[in-house]
Order: C-alpha cells, then sequence, then structure tokens
C-alpha cells in the first residue's frame, strides 16, 4: 500500500504548494474541458452520470452482487473480503479529503454545484475500489472470455467516471489521477493481505492432495 500511497502524498504535495506543473495543468484541462461539456451540450449527461455512479449507489448495487457471490456461488469468504475492502476503500477516500482540505474547481460560470473537498476524486476511487474487488471477486467462476470482457468493462467504466468528474469540472484532473491509484492500491493490498495467501495455500493443498 505504500507504493501506492507515496505517488499519492507527492501529487498532494504539488497541489499544497499552488505552484508548477501539476496546479497549471489541472487549471487549465477543467477550463479547457467544462467549455467542451458546454459547447456540446453534454451538462446534463455528465450530471446524470454523476448521479449514476454516487458511491452510495455504486456500493448498494455492488453489494448486492457480494450477496449472490457468496450465496449463490458459494464464494462466501471471498464475497466477505469483497465487501470489507469496499467499505474501508469508501472511508479512506472520505478521511482523504479531510486530510488535503483541497477546494474544489472555482468556474466564472459552473456546470453544477457541489459541496465537500476535492483530493482524492471519490467518485474515482469508489467506482476504482468495487469493479476491481468484484473482479477479484467473481474471476474463479469466470470463463477466459468472460474475464477478458469483465476486465475491458471494468476499464471502460473506471474511464468514463474519472474523465466526467473533470469535464463535468468538479474535480481536476490530479484528483481523478489520485482517486485511481488510491482505488486500485486499497484492493489490491487488501487482496494480497487477506486473500492472496490463504488462496495460494489452498491451491498447493489441493495440487498435494492430487
Amino acid at each position: 500500500m505504500v507504493l501506492f500511497t507515496f505517488p499519492v502524498l507527492l501529487l498532494a504535495w504539488a497541489i499544497r504548494q499552488r505552484s508548477g506543473l501539476v496546479f497549471v495543468f489541472d487549471q487549465w484541462a477543467v477550463t479547457d474541458a467544462t467549455g467542451t461539456t458546454r459547447a456540446w451540450d453534454l451538462a446534463s449527461v455528465a450530471v446524470f452520470v454523476q448521479a449514476v455512479f454516487h458511491p452510495f449507489v455504486v456500493y448498494v448495487a455492488a453489494t448486492l452482487m457480494v450477496i449472490y457471490a457468496g450465496l449463490g456461488q458459494g464464494l462466501r469468504s471471498r464475497a466477505l473480503w469483497a465487501f470489507t475492502t469496499m467499505m474501508v476503500g469508501w472511508a479512506i477516500g472520505a478521511a482523504a479529503k479531510q486530510v488535503v482540505h483541497r477546494l474544489r474547481p472555482v468556474l466564472p460560470d459552473p456546470l453544477t454545484r457541489l459541496g465537500g473537498y476535492s483530493f482524492p476524486s471519490g467518485h474515482a476511487l469508489n467506482i476504482t475500489v468495487a469493479t476491481t474487488a468484484l473482479l477479484f471477486l467473481f474471476w474463479p467462476v469466470l470463463s477466459p472470455a468472460s474475464r477478458r470482457l469483465a476486465v475491458a468493462g471494468a476499464v471502460v467504466l473506471i474511464t468514463i467516471v474519472g474523465l466526467d468528474r473533470i469535464f463535468l469540472g468538479v474535480h481536476f484532473p490530479s484528483d481523478v489521477v489520485a482517486g485511481y491509484v488510491l482505488g486500485f492500491g486499497i484492493t489490491f493490498s487488501s487482496w494480497i493481505a487477506f486473500v492472496g495467501p490463504a488462496a495460494g495455500i489452498s491451491l498447493s493443498s489441493s495440487s498435494a492432495r492430487r
């Protein structure tokens, strides 16, 4: 988790300095992106994506999938791991916002208005945690073709949500990148710590019996 946290801390430090390439690029990107959204009249679409992929909505849907995996597919221990990881990820994202205290982009003519802090993007972090946790959860019961499709779908979904935050003007690119990095780091670290070693032992034991 340290490997994933370090670049996020560097981003946070650069943001707090309010200077340098990160700060300049963030400001330019949000201004340009919101201009594109307004020019193509996509504000209503962006707001719809924001609502559909709100962390609460995402986790309600993800929890239903976790219940199905545990009860319908017999993946009880993995389901418990996935649910716990998602809830911990949600809490870490909320806590990180309070630590960095970065204000949201200030635009002369905002497309929408949101409260709270900006870094990291909660939408980006939580969609990353949810999709990657569900991928790890369902991986054993997916066929090779289904696995490729699931990974591609997760990448597309994560990308759409992240871009939506920037084109709606409610997050800077660095907020989204930090959300991605932290989200993947939370899932990956949790998997290695709590499921990966146990799965490896189980696989070794099965091989030995055969």
